[in-house]
């Protein structure tokens, strides 16, 4: 079997990200056809079929996705040792599928800076349950949803608020405040890749209807008509104040757990220092308030 090469890697990735060997061709500098036998290299080289191929579309298989999660963090690797032995900057990518920290992300970013000039960081927005993580997008991601423990190492950084998001012409967006159970009489957006309301926030014989949606921006949509309500982490007020979106606080509904995840095994200190400056600002209070 030949050896892996990290051109043909890059190769993989600039097909998968750029949608077609025409397209990764441009973009890598080569041919179409250099590119295509490019990728059929690596794909004989690890005995498996990377990408399905057809007039149209190129997308990867099962074994594909795989590959190409650990080549993009083998990539980012080989790119930051390059940079750092070259006297540049290092860099974080830090995913998230909806809102990042919220109303924190600005002071975030801004203490990150000043205590951590030496490392750079991206804020990586990706719909997926890991933030991206999975998939190779980024170092870390910010999730509020169910941690898988066995697959990766984490932190509580702390806890959020559940608000109500409603169209500003509904008559609950002149209110102060919703009940919980109030919600269960209209229906629901639920985003149910990356969101983080489920039915079992309600008791099993009062639930309300739901219509489910693609991400956030869907969900924003569904909301902005009127045909549907939304509850969410105090964050998403914070991130995507909209117009035609009001965003009231909601009682009665439990907070949401804000945590971060990595690779197991990954000793970047940079991950902890990250955690770390996260715990601190969770535990300062914010004058945060959902706004319309």
């Amino acid at each position: 079997m030949d050896g892996v090469e990290l051109r043909q890697l890059r190769c993989l990735v600039a097909v998968v990200d750029e949608g077609s060997f025409t397209d990764a061709a441009i973009a890598l500098g080569v041919s179409q056809a250099a590119a295509s036998r490019t990728v059929q290299a690596l794909e004989r080289a690890l005995g498996v079929r990377l990408l399905h191929r057809t007039s149209r579309v190129v997308h990867p298989t099962a074994a594909g996705v795989r590959v190409l999660a650990r080549a993009r963090v083998l990539l980012r690797g080989v790119d930051e040792l390059v940079a750092e032995a070259a006297g540049g900057q290092a860099r974080l990518r830090v995913g998230h599928a909806w809102s990042a920290f919220g109303a924190r992300t600005a002071e975030f970013l801004r203490r990150w800076r000043a205590a951590h000039p030496e490392v750079e960081l991206d804020l990586v927005r990706h719909n997926s349950p890991t933030a991206g993580l999975a998939e190779g997008r980024c170092d870390l991601a910010v999730v509020r949803a169910e941690v898988d423990r066995d697959r990766w190492a984490h932190a509580l950084v702390g806890y959020e608020d559940r608000v109500l998001a409603v169209a500003t012409d509904d008559p609950w967006a002149r209110r102060r405040s919703v009940g919980l159970a109030e919600v269960a009489g209209r229906t629901v957006a639920v985003d149910r890749r990356t969101g983080t309301t489920t039915l079992r926030l309600w008791q099993a014989d009062r639930r309300p209807a739901t219509e489910d949606t693609a991400d956030v921006d869907d969900w924003l949509a569904a909301i902005a008509t009127g045909r549907c309500v939304g509850v969410t982490p105090r964050a998403t007020a914070a991130q995507y104040r909209r117009d035609g979106i009001t965003y009231r606080p909601l009682r009665g509904a439990p907070p949401v757990p804000v945590h971060l995840i990595w690779r197991p095994g990954d000793a970047n200190a940079a991950l902890h220092a990250v955690a770390a400056l996260l715990v601190e600002l969770y535990r300062e209070p914010t004058s945060a308030r959902p706004h319309s």
